[in-house]
This record gives C-alpha cells, sequence and structure tokens, in this order.
C-alpha cells in the first residue's frame, strides 16, 4: 500500500468500514423494494464483517511507508556514507587480527598441535591419574559401568598357530585349538604368530603376512575388516616376527617387526586396551605411513564446521587420489555392518587414498596415512548391523517419505550426509520424534540452536532458514525407532545419489557400551587435544540482541494495546536488543566481504604463478564473487547500522512516550523498516556462508581429482575454517 503520512491511513481505514457496509447493503436481496429478512440481515452482517477485518488487517499490519515523520533521507544517506567507511576500516582490522589469527596459529599453537597427547597435558586416564585429576572422559569414564565381565572386556594374549581361523576369536577367555593363551603380566618369546584381542576387536599377526590383520566382534559373528601395513617411503613390508612388551589385562602390546623388499626394517608397536575397539600403532623405527586396507565405497572426513566430505569412488579418477589431513577418515565397510576409522593428531601431509575395480564398480581399497612427528596412528572398528546406512536418492523422491529399511540399532546423534544436485555434499542432524508427534534436536557439542528452536520442533518438523525459506526437516526418526527421509522439493538445494547415515555424537540416552565416531576420536586423542582439533570454541554460534521481526511484533503488540506508557522499560530494552541485533549480523556480513576480496586477491596471484591451474583457480573465483554478487542484489533494502541506529533515535524521540491515537501507526511504521533491514541481512548473511560452504567443498573433490590443486585447495579450506567459526545463528550453521 502506498501512503505518506499516518492519519491518511487511520482515515482510510475508518472509511473503509463504512462503505464496506454500503456496498454490502447495495447487494442484498430485495422483494417488493424491501429487505428480505433473513438474507438480508446476514448480508448486512457479512459486509460490515468485511469492512472491520480489512480495517483490523491494516491496524495490524502497518504500511511499510518510506516517509517516516521526523526522518530527513537525504541526511540518512549522508550518514551512511561516513559510517560505511569508518566501519570498513575497523573490519578490515578485526579480520586480520581475529579471522587469520586462526587461519595462520602461532607457533605456540603448531607445536601443541604437533604434540603427543601426553605433551599436551591431555586427559588419557592414566595421565589424570598419576595428576591426581578425575577423569572427564565421557567415553572410558563409564567403562566400569559397561555390563560386561572382566574377562570379556580384558585384552587377551595368545601364542597362536600360523594358520588358526580367525572363528576362534568368538571366544577369548581360554584356550582354543591351536591357540594358548599367555599369562597376564607376563612377556615370554612368542614362537608363532600371536593375537590380541578383547570383547570389541582381535588383532591377528602373521609372520609373513602382508600385514596384521584387525577383526570386529559383533554379537554372532567375527569379520576382517581391515589389514595394516607399516609402509616406508611407499613401499609396504611384510611381518618378519613379533615381540611382547606389556601383557597386562587391561593393556597388552607388542613390537612388529616388518621387513621391506629392499631389506629394511621397521619396528611398529601395536596396543589393545579393555574394552575400546581401538589398535594404536606407534613407530619404533623405519615406518612413515600405515596402509589401512578397508576396502569401500565411501570414505567420509567429518567435518565440524561445514559439511562432510564424503568421497565416492565411482567418482573418482586414476589410481590415487589426495584427500586433506584433518586427522580422522571412515571407512564405511561391509553393506552397512562396520565403520573402520583412523585418527591421528598431526596435519603435516595429506591422506593418499589408493583405488582399484571390481565387479559393481570401483572401489576405495586403501588409505595410507602418515605417522607425522608424534609417530602414531589409531584404527578403531565400529561393528555392529546398522551402524550406517545408504539411500539412493532419485529424483521422484524429492518431497515425499522415503520409509528407510534401516532402524538405529542405539540411541545417538545420527547424521544424514546429503548428495546434492552440484555433486557436494549437505550434513543434516536427524531429528527424533516423540509419542506426541513433537520433536527433539539434541544440542551439538553443548550449544543449543536458538535460532527458530521452538518453530522446528512442532509437529510437523516444520522449519525456516533464510537460505532455504520454509520446509519439513528432511531426515528423522520416529518414535518406534524407524528411520525416516524427506529429500527437499522446490529449494535451491537439491538432493541427488547416495544419502548416508551414521552416529556422529552421543546422545544423554546413548548406552554406555556403544560407540560413537566423537567417542573415539575423544578415546584416540585424549578430551584436550579432541577439543582442540575440533576447535569447540570455534563452535559455538553466538545470538546477539532480538531479531528485528521478533521486535516488531513485541512493539506492534505492546502500542495496540495501547500498554506503552507501563512498559516503558520492556520498550527501552527493545529497542537496544533489536540494535544490537543489527550490528551483529552487519558485521558478520562485512566479514565474509572482506573474506571474499582477500580470496579473489590471494586467488589472483596464485593464477599469475600457476598458470596451470587456470582453469580451477577461475571456478574458485566465481564462487568467491557470488559474495558480492550477493551483496549488489540486497543492497537497496540493506542499509547501515547506522540507519537503524537513526531509525531506533527517532523512534525514542517520536514514539516511546507517544500516547496519541497516531502512536501505533508510527510504531508500526519504524518497526517495518527495521524487519525489512532484518529480513536482508538474513537473507544476505545465509547466502554469503553458503558460497564459503560451496567453495571448501569444492575445493577438497579437486585436490582429491587432481593432486597438483592441492596447495591452493589446502589454503582455501584453511581460511573458509577460519571465517566459519562463531557464527551468527541467522547464519543457519548447522542443519
Amino acid at each position: 500500500m502506498l501512503c505518506n503520512d499516518i492519519p491518511s491511513v487511520s482515515w482510510c481505514a475508518g472509511w473503509l468500514t463504512v462503505w464496506g457496509s454500503v456496498l454490502g447493503l447495495s447487494l442484498v436481496p430485495r422483494k417488493g423494494g424491501h429487505l428480505r429478512s433473513g438474507r438480508g440481515l446476514a448480508a448486512i452482517l457479512a459486509a460490515l464483517l468485511v469492512g472491520v477485518a480489512v480495517r483490523d488487517w491494516l491496524l495490524t499490519t502497518p504500511p511499510k511507508c518510506d516517509n517516516v515523520p521526523g526522518i530527513d533521507k537525504s541526511s540518512l544517506a549522508e550518514q551512511e556514507l561516513a559510517g560505511e567507511a569508518d566501519r570498513r576500516n575497523q573490519i578490515e582490522e578485526y579480520f586480520d587480527r581475529q579471522i587469520l589469527a586462526v587461519a595462520k596459529p602461532s607457533q605456540e599453537e603448531r607445536n601443541q598441535e604437533a604434540a603427543g597427547p601426553a605433551e599436551r597435558g591431555v586427559g588419557r586416564d592414566e595421565d589424570r591419574r598419576e595428576q591426581g585429576l578425575p577423569n572427564t572422559d565421557p567415553v572410558t569414564a563409564g567403562e566400569t559401568g559397561i555390563p560386561l565381565q572382566p574377562s570379556d572386556a580384558s585384552v587377551a594374549v595368545f601364542d597362536a598357530d600360523n594358520a588358526s581361523p580367525p572363528s576362534l576369536l568368538m571366544h577369548t577367555s581360554a584356550d582354543k585349538n591351536g591357540w594358548v593363551r599367555v599369562p597376564e603380566d607376563t612377556t615370554p618369546r612368542l614362537d608363532h604368530s600371536a593375537v590380541l584381542a578383547n570383547d570389541r576387536i582381535g588383532v591377528i599377526f602373521r609372520q609373513g603376512g602382508s600385514g596384521v590383520e584387525m577383526y570386529g566382534r559383533g554379537a554372532d559373528r567375527v569379520a576382517l575388516r581391515a589389514i595394516l601395513t607399516p609402509m616406508s617411503d611407499g613401499v609396504a613390508s611384510r611381518l618378519q616376527s613379533v615381540a611382547l612388551v606389556e601383557n597386562g589385562g587391561d593393556q597388552s602390546a607388542l613390537d612388529a617387526t616388518f621387513r621391506t623388499p629392499d631389506g629394511q626394517n621397521a619396528v611398529v608397536r601395536f596396543e589393545v586396551q579393555a574394552g575400546q575397539p581401538i589398535v594404536k600403532t606407534t613407530v619404533r623405527r623405519g615406518a612413515t605411513h600405515l596402509r589401512i586396507e578397508a576396502p569401500c565405497r565411501f570414505a567420509v572426513l567429518p567435518d565440524f564446521f561445514g559439511d562432510d566430505i564424503v568421497v565416492d569412488a565411482d567418482n573418482l579418477p586414476g589410481e590415487k587420489a589426495a584427500l586433506p589431513s584433518e586427522n580422522f577418515l571412515m571407512h564405511m565397510a561391509g553393506t552397512g555392518e562396520a565403520i573402520v576409522l583412523a585418527t591421528w593428531s598431526h596435519r603435516d601431509e595429506e591422506v593418499q587414498v589408493v583405488l582399484s575395480a571390481r565387479d559393481r564398480g570401483r572401489c576405495i581399497q586403501a588409505s595410507e596415512v602418515s605417522y607425522g612427528p608424534e609417530g602414531a596412528v589409531y584404527v578403531s572398528v565400529l561393528e555392529g548391523r546398522g551402524i550406517w546406512h545408504c539411500r539412493e536418492i532419485r529424483e521422484e523422491d524429492a518431497g515425499q517419505t522415503v520409509r528407510l529399511d534401516w532402524k538405529p540399532p542405539f540411541v545417538a546423534q545420527w547424521r544424514v550426509d546429503w548428495r546434492r544436485h552440484d555433486g557436494l555434499t549437505d550434513s543434516w542432524r536427524m531429528f527424533v520424534e516423540k509419542p506426541d508427534g513433537s520433536c527433539v534436536e539434541l544440542p551439538w557439542f553443548g550449544q543449543p540452536e536458538e535460532d527458530g528452536t521452538p518453530q522446528w520442533l512442532k509437529s510437523g518438523r516444520k522449519r525456516w532458514t533464510p537460505a532455504l525459506g520454509s520446509f519439513p526437516h528432511p531426515c528423522w526418526i520416529d518414535h518406534s525407532g524407524q528411520g525416516w527421509l524427506q529429500p527437499l522439493a522446490g529449494k535451491a538445494v537439491e538432493f541427488r545419489g547416495p544419502a548416508l547415515l551414521y552416529p556422529i555424537h552421543r546422545a544423554p540416552d546413548t548406552p554406555l557400551a556403544a560407540r560413537t565416531v566423537v567417542d573415539v576420536m575423544r578415546a584416540t586423542l585424549g578430551v584436550g587435544p579432541c577439543e582442540y582439533v575440533l576447535d569447540l570454541e570455534g563452535q559455538k554460534g553466538k545470538m546477539v540482541g532480538v531479531p528485528t521481526c521478533v521486535t516488531r511484533e513485541k512493539l506492534i503488540a505492546i502500542y495496540a494495546k495501547k500498554e506503552q506508557k507501563s512498559r516503558r522499560a520492556e520498550v527501552e530494552q527493545a529497542l537496544d536488543d533489536v540494535l544490537h541485533f543489527v550490528q551483529h549480523i552487519r558485521t558478520r556480513i562485512d566479514i565474509y566481504v572482506v573474506f571474499g576480496q582477500r580470496m579473489l586477491a590471494y586467488l589472483g596471484e596464485e593464477e599469475k604463478s600457476r598458470p596451470e591451474l587456470t582453469a580451477f583457480i577461475r571456478d574458485m573465483e566465481a564462487i568467491s564473487r557470488r559474495i558480492d554478487e550477493a551483496v549488489d542484489l540486497h543492497k537497496i533494502g540493506l542499509h547501515s547500522p547506522e540507519y537503524a541506529a537513526r531509525l531506533v533515535e527517532q523512534f525514542r524521540a517520536t514514539v516511546l512516550d507517544d500516547e496519541g491515537e497516531d502512536a501505533y501507526f508510527r510504531c508500526g511504521q519504524i518497526t517495518s523498516r527495521l524487519a525489512e533491514i532484518g529480513a536482508n541481512q538474513d537473507e544476505l548473511i545465509a547466502k554469503c556462508r553458503e558460497a564459503v560452504r560451496i567453495l571448501r567443498g569444492r575445493a577438497t573433490l579437486a585436490m582429491a581429482s587432481d593432486p597438483r590443486k592441492t596447495p591452493v585447495a589446502e589454503e582455501i579450506r584453511r581460511l573458509t575454517h577460519a571465517v566459519l567459526r562463531n557464527p551468527a545463528s541467522f547464519e543457519s550453521p548447522r542443519h
């Protein structure tokens, strides 16, 4: 509606009621010049109701007027230009001081990252006991509560016949045919092969074998999940001998000597702890990498800031591919029965994956992880039917509810990695439905989702984000434990191809005996280093102030009831809160803008020095430009924090203490302008974050397909991680 001032709106609303009634009377059926009593009264009543309804609509939906009384628009424009330059200088300084400080850690932080768990003062059980500190690791702190007999959970060592079948791992409490159990607290010479086993895994060392066999132990089966082979300068070795160095019920270890084809020896220590599905491998001499042979179609690099990197063997050319060294790599083994998870503490060298062909397509045959300065790589097996699941999403599935052939084996935070139409990954958390139809979303590392949570958890899974608008949350577990998907339909993002599910983190009701991906990370790296690697401080989102739309609704309600005088303190606080909100979101937008411009400058320099990567770099430049393009699209309605401050100032000057008839309309005018600023900011910040997420994902896939792109891709990933930290809630940082 077009309008020039508040009185005209009030006058129009009143007369519309009258003329609506007159119009209704003119349409009333007549007979002999007289109103038909029954239908006539109904028509009059309907006409009155229409008029009142339209009037009330005007009253409850204040018009968006450009002419706010008392505000000089030309003066505001001058203030905006002056404030823009000052704010830009401040953001540039902040970007260099805070954002790049994370992207380029200090030497002390680099040393801390390279240090071993003991050197970092970590939370390994034995370290904390020696220091007289309580154990804070949620994985190991509850071990005594796991309902297993000590003989089942403890580590057993066997001197085994070289040809003994792995089925003997089903029971480890007594001697078996061809296996002789070594008494605890003794370390005799082993004449044959050796076995380390607990209630979760078995590790078999066969002399002359190409590697160490790692088995997952389920309730009713034992399955080979990985073969671990130390490598020296890219050459695999064969097992020559083993020496038992520790044999306690809570932990056992042996040194395995391997020999390369050129006659060089490499010695690696293998350690297994009671009740843990983990084997720790530590270089004693000669090895540089660990080859983890665990054939699979999918490998996953969990990402806790954006989206996981899902590597599909069918989409990778060549015999090898490089992946970023992100401390974790998952092989999705079998058909949903096991996850083989490698963890390490350094980030010195990218991970190599080896590919091969098989009957049903290509396969990731193995991964090769550098031992790095610490010299330790951990390999874990999460065993159990349904520990992960894959469902192929077709075009006709969009918008449809899809019943999965899967139920979660235990309560946890389950993540779904959707394949997008552009080949990237969208990572979403599954809702848990309650019997009344409402949903539960578990907090992310203790950080509650503040933006829109009440709406997200209502029946029907209805959600809203600035980037996607309104939609039903696309993945959930119903109250009976059945898994469901509903791929997005009619949105900017569409899902096509495989959707992967796996347990990323614990929930309050997760059984003590169950293990998730984060559990393994904490158990291997230690609590402190795990928090450092996951950058839990950077995970924390910020909700500063109160959104403009919420403020608008609150103030309109107060002024509609003429309660502004009695609730003056509330109005004052609301004005402070909304201004803080606008300023905070705009600061985040400005940070993204500076990031985009810095990224374009970096890519321009790289294109000059790496002409062979021109096509790749220009693709990265096009994505980086999306930030400036989004800003240009929203420039008209965006306005500056200075403009918002002037609106708030004018509200205080002309509306705060006004109890006249027009106070309500002036309140609506000014808060509508604030809401317009907020709506533009919401959409813009979501687009900025989406551009950075896409840039990060594209860079990772690029380095996997062409090793020459690795240096540039690694730098892009480093800088994108820095700018994605500590998001505002309206960035929709996590699904």
